[in-house]
């Protein structure tokens, strides 16, 4: 029997059986597209995370207080998440000395009520200085950042997100008006862009003050984080020694602080959510197995619904050989369909939410399509040859009887 006879001839099956085939086919396609879209959900998570990060640059070191890897894990300062010493604006003044240094951005944040006029709400804070908006790669509707604010000089000046002048003043012109933060008043100096995002804060929802105002604000002379901008990344690792030397001067000779590159966070989550798509597209697979699992079982059924049409192959000449390799044909054919079918399901899917959530991107990685099809493939081969083998030793005189 000639591979144009298998064919022919399971396609003809596929026909005459048509409920059983779009049951099967169905069953297939759902397991591809389960593939299909929980990878697109993993990279498109590793998409939005890691392009976060990347907006802001590469240059990128930030400081935090605490070191983990010193700390001793025992202490009752270490399971309390606490440095021997926190950091301070001095110190971010400290680091200056540096000729590779462009940039220095500490930062303090909180979180304390926002009243105007009688309107009051909720807001996070941050304390920083005017370098944090070219840090961060921000842009301003309008107005100014923190004009005339410092490390040193600390005006009672701020600048707002959009979500909060729209609560706060509505239609009304924010800029020049006095706004309390807490037990604090400020002048607002402009607002900030819908652009403005940043790493687990909606900075649209934030208020941005001079950090020397968010030390006061906030009865605490620690910074949350210091972020450095570097000038020559190929001096990145130099830089960082130069940040620890000065700090562990400045603190008693304790190296009591955490220097990160930006370019290490962003590969740490990249591999991070590269794993978590692999392991969700491996999830997914099992679906396909359950897929192959009813291929077999219907099968099975059709071996013994079929019994005339085998005993009559086998009666005019068909080895066992060609009876196996036709049922095995038939569920490689809809284990096949069936994939390409959850294929096109699957990517019109993610291009449907892309275009409903346009923020996230869900892209499926090139090799879930092609694990998903040799997965279905391989199923459809290894659970069509237990159905395939029965029919191959039926005897011809008992199958055209119709005897079991």
């Amino acid at each position: 029997m000639r591979l144009k006879d298998l064919l022919f001839l399971s396609y003809t099956t596929l026909i005459r059986y048509p409920l059983r085939t779009i049951m099967l086919l169905i069953a297939t396609s759902i397991g591809v597209m389960a593939v299909i879209l929980l990878t697109a959900v993993g990279e498109g998570a590793r998409d939005y995370i890691t392009g976060e990060f990347r907006s802001l640059g590469t240059n990128l070191l930030i400081v935090i207080p605490g070191r983990n890897e010193t700390s001793g894990g025992g202490s009752p300062a270490a399971l309390a998440g606490l440095s021997p010493r926190p950091l301070t604006i001095e110190d971010a003044q400290s680091l200056s000395q540096i000729d590779n240094i462009r940039r220095i951005a500490p930062l303090v944040m909180g979180e304390a009520p926002a009243q105007y006029d009688g309107l009051e709400r909720a807001a996070p804070i941050i304390g920083t200085t005017p370098e944090f908006l070219i840090i961060r790669q921000w842009e301003m509707e309008s107005g100014s950042f923190l004009p005339g604010a410092s490390m040193r000089y600390s005006p009672p000046v701020c600048a707002i997100g959009k979500e909060i002048k729209s609560e706060l003043f509505g239609d009304d012109i924010a800029i020049g008006e006095w706004m309390r933060i807490g037990d604090r008043r400020c002048r607002v100096a402009g607002v900030i862009a819908e652009e403005g995002r940043t790493i687990g804060l909606d900075v649209q929802k934030a208020v941005v003050i001079p950090v020397a105002l968010g030390t006061a604000l906030f009865n605490r002379d620690s910074l949350f984080r210091i972020m450095v901008d570097v000038e020559n990344s190929s001096r990145m690792d130099q830089t960082k020694q130069s940040i620890l030397s000065i700090i562990k001067r400045r603190h008693q000779g304790k190296e009591d602080i955490t220097v990160i590159k930006q370019d290490t966070v962003l590969q740490s989550f990249d591999n991070i959510f590269n794993v978590l798509t692999m392991a969700l597209g491996s999830i997914a697979s099992i679906s396909l197995f359950v897929a192959g699992i009813l291929i077999m079982n219907v099968m099975l059924v059709a071996v013994s619904q079929r019994q005339a049409e085998i005993g009559l192959l086998k009666a005019i000449g068909a080895k066992n050989k060609q009876i196996n390799n036709l049922f095995v044909v038939e569920a490689i054919m809809l284990s096949g369909l069936g994939a390409i079918m959850g294929l096109i399901l699957g990517h019109t899917v993610t291009q449907v939410l892309k275009v409903a959530f346009p923020t996230f991107n869900f892209l499926p990685p090139m090799w879930a399509s092609y694990v998903s099809l040799i997965v279905a493939l391989v199923s459809g081969i290894v659970f069509g040859l237990l159905p395939a083998r029965r029919a191959a030793k039926l005897d011809p005189v008992e199958a055209l009887s119709g005897n079991k």
